[in-house]
């Protein structure tokens, strides 16, 4: 992290911002100004360039000509990459998260190439749209409660040796593969096809972004009471029958 700042960049908000997904950036930024750290948030559209030395960049959901677009500028621009390499964390969501990955499928049916920072590579599905809550358990090694999220997507998204997957479904789809596999992460990035906006949902999922990004193991505790009911509420009506 720089010396005196957090530098959180939400990247593309024209593009990539359809679902709601900007909500992550702003739980991420509350939950870092309730522990007294001074945040500079940086909204990047896309005809600006991505600074190289944020700290934490969050990336949302779009439909599929946005996605292209998206991922055509940031292949042109770089900067994401080289944030990557300085050390930077990336939380992205639905086609955020396939355009981390090696290559998707886009608007024209054709493969087209994702950044290459995530080992995923998505495929276009053949079945039902995945629509719905997802109740999710994410991987015992980050230390985290269970995901909640919704999904609402066609990609089939196939999780490399390169990477792991974030979490395995009880409830839902996720990666659409049919192997319960939700997401994918390594050590630095992370993508995950949970809309909601998923942060608000999942909030230690912010606070282990901002470990991260501080290099400390613990966070001072805040109130968590509304995530909390706010959880319960979407974990309840995924578990519920139809």
């Amino acid at each position: 992290m720089s010396d005196s700042q957090l530098r959180l960049v939400w990247i593309y908000p024209d593009l990539l911002s359809t679902y709601g997904d900007q909500g992550n950036a702003l739980v991420v930024e509350r939950r870092a100004r309730q522990r007294g750290l001074d945040v500079a948030r940086i909204d990047v559209r896309s005809d600006q360039p991505v600074p190289t030395s944020g700290d934490i960049y969050l990336i949302g959901g779009g439909e599929d000509r946005p996605q292209r677009l998206a991922a055509e500028r940031l292949r042109r621009d770089g900067g994401l990459e080289r944030a990557v390499g300085n050390g930077a964390i990336v939380f992205s969501v639905c086609a955020g998260y396939q355009i981390l990955g090696h290559e998707f499928i886009n608007d024209l049916g054709q493969r087209e190439p994702g950044l290459g920072l995530l080992d995923v590579v998505s495929v276009r599905g053949e079945g039902v749209r995945c629509v719905g809550d997802v109740l999710a358990d994410i991987d015992p090694r980050l230390g985290l409660p269970p995901l909640t999220g919704f999904e609402n997507h066609q990609g089939v998204t196939h999780v490399g040796q390169g990477a792991k997957p974030f979490a395995r479904v009880r409830i839902g789809n996720g990666n659409g593969t049919g192997d319960g596999t939700e997401g994918a992460y390594n050590e630095t990035v992370f993508g995950t096809y949970m809309h909601g906006p998923v942060l608000a949902r999942n909030p230690h999922i912010a606070d282990h972004l901002l470990k991260l990004a501080l290099d400390v193991n613990a966070l001072p505790p805040v109130d968590d009471r509304w995530y909390e009911a706010l959880r319960q509420e979407r974990i309840t009506a995924a578990t519920q029958p139809a």
